[in-house]
This record gives structure tokens, sequence and C-alpha cells, in this order.
């Protein structure tokens, strides 16, 4: 087999149909992106320094990584209803402010958990502390960075054009995804028993379901439709977060962006790391104690930590219940109200999302 890296891409072909609208929507986000972080960075630059390395910070961790799922699923959502090979600039400007939403999340999440790292670089809080010489300052610069993201993403959404029968739908599901978000990282900040229902609000809710709702809103899907979406999004968001789960565990470094263990320092209780403590004894949880929640654990106090991690059959017990969750997923596109078209995007959407590597 050849080296990852002399692999040949594959062509538009031979992707699976989300794949293939990604490669149309990553782009589009991309300019999206920069042409409006661009313009806030130069009215920024007016108001000083101050705010203009709050700018810079954003515009540095929205530009240098992020796989676009979020926007994918929107534009998926919408070719529920309209099924077409070119995407309409409404739909590219809604993926932009979701993409802003989850920086806003990602900041502040950093931010709560301590994490230095992010997609490969410092994370907002981090690199703002350097840049003002006080933690605690750079502590809330990085908040009011977050902030300024949310901000923006709703800007951006307020300038999507849409029917003003759909208005209401478009702006109830925005919230919403921001309400059950929040609900859901105060769950995990606190380690709330019923990771599950964690995952349900933290991660699904913006990830998968509010993404395709907000998508097929805006194409002005009807009520069954919208109901057949989120039955459907639902268990499919809760594989995804238990993918992450994995990834953050055992995902090499270069590829995830993040430190080799991060969340086992961190001491988040994962359903990863819930499932493991219920079988892991002797020397083996030791081992996994010794690494869990410490965050100056030694890169072979990590490494022996997941290894018992690995051999707690966790890992098993979590692959397992992803395809039970993609099961429940691919259930509800038997739905008559799904159309052929749009079961086997979401099909494919499935695929991509619980086999990525990062």
């Amino acid at each position: 087999m050849q080296p990852a890296r002399h692999r040949r891409k594959p062509g538009l072909s031979e992707l699976n149909p989300f794949e293939r609208l990604l490669r149309n929507v990553r782009p589009a986000i991309e300019r999206e992106l920069k042409r409006e972080l661009g313009l806030r960075e130069k009215e920024a630059r007016k108001l000083g320094e101050p705010v203009s390395n709050m700018v810079a910070a954003l515009t540095s961790l929205c530009l240098r990584g992020g796989k676009r799922l979020r926007a994918g699923l929107v534009a998926a959502g919408y070719q529920c209803v309209h099924e077409s090979s070119a995407l309409p600039r409404p739909v590219i400007q809604a993926g932009v402010a979701l993409e802003l939403l989850q920086a806003y999340f990602l900041i502040h999440d950093d931010w709560m958990d301590r994490d230095e790292v992010r997609r490969g670089g410092p994370s907002v809080h981090s690199w703002l502390t350097t840049k003002i010489g006080d933690t605690h300052l750079g502590a809330a610069a990085g908040v009011l960075t977050g902030d300024y993201a949310l901000a923006l993403a709703t800007h951006m959404l307020s300038r999507v054009p849409s029917p003003k029968q759909h208005a209401q739908g478009i702006w109830g599901c925005f919230a919403r995804m921001q309400l059950d978000a929040v609900a859901g990282q105060q769950r995990d900040l606190l380690g709330a028993e019923d990771v599950l229902l964690t995952y349900r609000l933290k991660t699904a809710s913006y990830s998968v379901h509010g993404p395709l709702e907000l998508g097929a809103r805006m194409a002005g899907a009807a009520a069954p439709l919208l109901r057949a979406l989120k039955k459907f999004a639902l268990p499919t968001g809760l594989a995804f977060q238990i993918r992450d789960d994995l990834l953050n565990a055992f995902g090499e470094p270069s590829v995830t962006g993040k430190p080799l263990g991060s969340d086992l320092t961190e001491g988040k209780r994962t359903l990863l790391v819930m499932t493991a403590l219920n079988t892991l004894r002797g020397p083996a949880r030791t081992a996994f104690l010794t690494a869990f929640n410490r965050r100056k654990a030694t890169l072979r106090q990590r490494t022996l930590a997941l290894e018992a991690l690995q051999a707690s059959g966790a890992v098993e017990v979590l692959e397992l219940e992803i395809l039970k969750l993609a099961a429940a997923g691919e259930r509800a596109l038997h739905s008559p109200r799904v159309p052929p078209a749009g079961r086997e995007l979401l099909r494919a959407a499935t695929a991509s999302l619980l086999a990525r590597n990062s």
C-alpha cells in the first residue's frame, strides 16, 4: 500500500453525494469567510489594537481549519427540498453564519476547559493572553471574542433573504441551537449524569439537527419533512459526538489539531471514560487514573492511560453504539416525506460524519 502522502485524491465522480456537495460548499464558505472577516479586520484597525487583535484571533481560528460539515449540512437540508447542483448564495451565507456560531462555541469551550491548542494553533484566549501579557485579561478578551463571533453570526444570518413566512422558523431554529448547546455545555462542565442527554443538547443540536433544519426551513420545508429530518439527525448527531470522543482519545494530534489524550487529562467524563470506568480494575485502573484529570501528566502516563482505555473494551462498546445510532438514523430516512435524492444525500452524510479521522 502506498504511503498516505502519495495517495491520489479521489475525483469528483468517486466521492459520495455528500462529499461532492462539500466539494462545492467548502471553497464558497472559505471565500465568504475571508471576505467578511477581512472587512471586519479593516474596521477593527480603526478602533485600535485591542479590537484589532480580537478580530485577528477570530480570523485565525476560522481560517486555519475546519471541515465545514455544518455548512454542508445546511446545503443538504436545502437540497432535501430543492435538489439543485447550484447552491444559492443565501445557503452559503447561512453556512458562514453557522461557521461563526461554531467559532463562538469553540472559543468559549476552550476557555472553560483551559485548552491551549485548537486546530493545530493556539486557542483564542491563549493567543490573546500572549498578546496582552495578562492571564485574566487574555481570558476576558477571549470571552469577548466569542461574543463578537456570535454577534457576527447573527448579523450574517440577518442578511440572508428569505420569504416572510419562513423568517420566524429560521430564527427560531438558530436560537434553539444556541439554547440547547449552552444547556449541554453547562451539563458537560459540571459532569451531569446521562451523558447522552448532554451530547444531544451540546452536539447533536447544532452539529447535525440544527444545520439540516435551517437549510430545510430556508427552502420552505413542510412540517412532516422537518419531523423526519429531526428523527434522522438526533441519533446521527449522537453518533457523531461518540466518534469525536474516540478521535479525541486516540486520534493523531497532527490530524486532530489537539494534544494526545487532551480530553483525558482534562478529566472530561465522556461516554468513553464512563464506560471504561465501569470495567477497569487493578493496575489498568491505576494507570488510567494516573493521567485522568491531571493536566501535567507526562506523555508516558497519557500513553499508558490510553492503553488501559483501549484494553477495557470500552472502544468496542462505543463502536457498537455508533452502529446502533446510525441504524436509527437510517430508519428515519425510510419516511416517505424524505425524497429519494435527499435520502441518498443523508445516507452519504452519515458515512462522512462517522468515518472521519479528525
